[in-house]
């Protein structure tokens, strides 16, 4: 066997050991450490305590720290818009939506709210410091505000209108997800939802 096609050989079989463990629960573990500390307050040390994985592990899965920041953050999105995507069928449109506040928002089952959001967080985090970074949570926002507007076209908005009040609906979005890291009561947290929704389906209306 040629001499290159051994080292291959042996380089792979060396990776294939050090990744004998579940990935996408390693990275899970890293969203949360991301998402509840932020990405320069995360250090690889405290990764790879999260994670429960060694150096060489998450070398060979992940790269590096930002680009398994960078992998968390796409996930993070997408988890958000499938939140919206599988609802699209089951309610209309605009229970759809405040439904999705809430859910995010109040109650035990929004515990980690008063974490922010991951992306909101990244964009306030990184925008003066990592302009990649930051603009790949923008982007994920960007996609979010897309499928605000779709169901307000579903609900029968005019396409201006449906834009306008998608625009208001990702500043609620992302002032409710800073405010409640204030750790604000359930009622609290009910209160803008309520309110921006009362008030958007009589615009509808």
């Amino acid at each position: 066997m040629p001499v290159d096609i051994l080292n291959r050989s042996v380089q792979n079989c060396r990776m294939a050991r050090l990744v004998e463990f579940d990935v996408s629960k390693a990275q899970d573990k890293a969203l949360v450490l991301f998402w509840r500390k932020g990405y320069q307050a995360t250090s690889l040390a405290d990764l790879l305590e999260a994670m429960g994985i060694g150096r060489s592990s998450f070398y060979a899965a992940f790269g590096d720290k930002r680009s398994l920041f960078l992998a968390c953050l796409d996930l993070f999105g997408k988890r958000t818009k499938d939140l919206l995507l599988r609802a699209r069928s089951d309610m209309p449109p605009l229970d759809l939506l405040q439904n999705f506040f809430e859910r995010q928002f109040v109650g035990s089952a929004a515990s980690k709210a008063q974490w922010g959001c991951m992306l909101v967080n990244t964009v306030l985090e990184l925008a003066d410091v990592d302009a990649e970074l930051s603009a790949r949570a923008s982007g994920h926002l960007v996609d979010m505000q897309a499928h605000f507007e779709q169901c307000l076209l579903d609900a029968g908005c005019a396409a201006e209108q449906a834009t306008e009040m998608a625009a208001l609906l990702m500043l609620v979005n992302e002032g409710v997800r800073v405010s409640n890291r204030r750790k604000l009561t359930p009622q609290q947290q009910r209160a803008p939802i309520e309110t921006t929704f009362r008030l958007l389906r009589s615009a509808i209306a």
